[in-house]
């Protein structure tokens, strides 16, 4: 695209307004609702069983109800649909989660007992204590909160005041929405997930920068001549050539793992996908227009 001169900005108080407004329902919707975690984050088991004729997951779901664990998660894992993950809530109390353990191990036997004649093969056995679960989210919790600390710092002092705020306030809106969007579907939030999020928060940032470099450099050449509303709007139409080709090569790469993987790399190509997404769309309508509003807002103030 040679010299690009859409006007993207017109519309961004709108459009802007309605982002913010439903990231923060989204975060709404998030603490009221929770989150479909993991073992690796709530704690409890996990068991990988494949079958050579595979039973229906409903039937599978109401066998492992009639051994006594209270509510299971069965969901088809594989291609071709003859492999499944169990998942089981850990309890609470030391002494009873004794007796979980030992009902997980009397569990495994029935399957190779009640299951032998269609093929039954236990692939793995996946066992996270609640403390470490909780432990392991609150850890979570701190790695995206002090990295949005540090790149806080970074930008205040890479580029100015007023690109700080509009950059983490972005990265929040991103991070939130990918949450938000697992929480609709009932998706498993597990270390993976937050480890996409990590680069989801990285991959949103360097756009943002590239963007607020561009903003830099054309204020020193048409400071003079044009407002600084205009200089942004120029400044992204600068810069969509290169945001444009980084994404669609990024989605690219992301929806060949989500298509030709399975498990922890296919959770994490999905992850990333909505990330990228959302993070080119918000480097243009969220973070820029939090810089124009801040910068207005600084004018006032040494005007008056």
């Amino acid at each position: 695209m040679k010299q690009p001169r859409f006007d993207f900005l017109s519309p961004s108080p709108f459009i802007t307004t309605g982002s913010l407004a439903l990231s923060l329902l989204a975060l709404v919707w998030i603490v009221t609702n929770g989150l479909n975690y993991g073992i690796d984050f709530a704690g409890g088991n996990e068991v990988q069983v494949r079958f050579t004729s595979p039973p229906k997951v409903e039937e599978l779901r109401k066998y492992v109800s009639g051994k006594g664990f209270s509510k299971p998660s069965v969901q088809t894992f594989g291609d071709e649909e003859n492999e499944f993950l169990i998942f089981i809530e850990n309890v609470d109390s030391e002494e009873e989660e004794g007796k979980n353990t030992a009902a997980i191990e009397g569990l495994i036997k029935s399957f190779k007992n009640d299951f032998s004649e269609q093929g039954v093969e236990i692939r793995k056995v996946d066992s996270v204590g609640p403390q470490i679960g909780s432990e392991l989210r609150k850890k979570g919790i701190l790695a995206i909160f002090y990295s949005l600390i540090m790149i806080l710092i970074y930008l205040a002092i890479r580029f100015d005041y007023k690109y700080a705020p509009a950059a983490v306030v972005c990265l929040f809106h991103d991070a939130v929405l990918t949450l938000w969007i697992f929480a609709l579907f009932n998706l498993v939030v597990s270390v993976q997930t937050l480890a996409a999020l990590l680069a989801i928060i990285g991959y949103s940032l360097n756009d943002t920068i590239v963007t607020f470099d561009r903003i830099r450099e054309n204020g020193e050449y048409f400071g003079k001549k044009e407002s600084f509303f205009k200089l942004c709007n120029r400044s992204i139409n600068d810069v969509l050539s290169r945001t444009l080709l980084t994404s669609i090569t990024t989605m690219v790469a992301v929806g060949v793992m989500w298509f030709y993987t399975d498990g922890v790399i296919k959770d994490f190509a999905f992850t990333l996908g909505v990330g990228v997404v959302i993070g080119t769309y918000s480097s243009i309508y969220v973070a820029t227009p939090l810089v124009i509003f801040i910068d207005r807002f600084q004018k006032k103030r040494k005007a008056v």
